[in-house]
């Protein structure tokens, strides 16, 4: 099954490294039956950009937790057996998932991220999560904005060059 992991520029090399994404468990997002339930209309691959962009909003919390992580988000997509991952959306968060074992790097399918020039609005996006959350309008706006740029693809052989 094709899994979306939240991470930053930080985590995706420190999982370079260690040859793994862990330990378990692991928050991911995937298409789900959630997600197909509140996406009956979309085909896989939009079901599967849906998930992608939820993980990627994910990677927005990651680097509020890191202060001194580039301000790009970073979602990596890999192939995981269907037995470790547990669905665990509910509400907004349909595509939110539970991996009960650690991702070997040889699992990672690609990278997902934000190129250099998103950096102001994403970090903009950081700073408003807190107030969003709470409901301001403002603060919304500037973290729905952070989905105004694409995430760009990589392969797995172009990540070294992106730490």
């Amino acid at each position: 099954m094709r899994v979306y992991l939240p991470s930053t520029l930080t985590l995706l090399a420190a999982a370079r490294a260690a040859r793994e994404i862990g330990p378990a468990p692991l928050a991911a997002h995937a298409v789900t039956p959630a997600l197909r339930e509140w996406y009956a209309g979309g085909d896989l691959e939009e079901l599967e950009y849906a998930a992608m962009t939820a993980a990627a909003r994910a990677s927005l919390r990651l680097l509020a937790t890191d202060p001194s992580a580039p301000r790009r988000r970073v979602v990596l997509a890999a192939e995981m057996p269907d037995p470790v991952v547990t669905w665990r959306g509910g509400g907004t968060d349909r595509s939110l998932s539970e991996l009960a074992a650690a991702v070997p790097w040889t699992k990672i399918a690609s990278a997902h991220v934000d190129e250099a020039s998103a950096a102001p609005d994403i970090a903009a996006a950081v700073r408003a999560l807190a107030a969003a959350d709470a409901g301001d309008d403002d603060a919304l706006f500037a973290v729905d904005g952070a989905e105004g740029h694409e995430l760009l693809w990589y392969a797995t052989q172009e990540i070294p060059h992106l730490e």
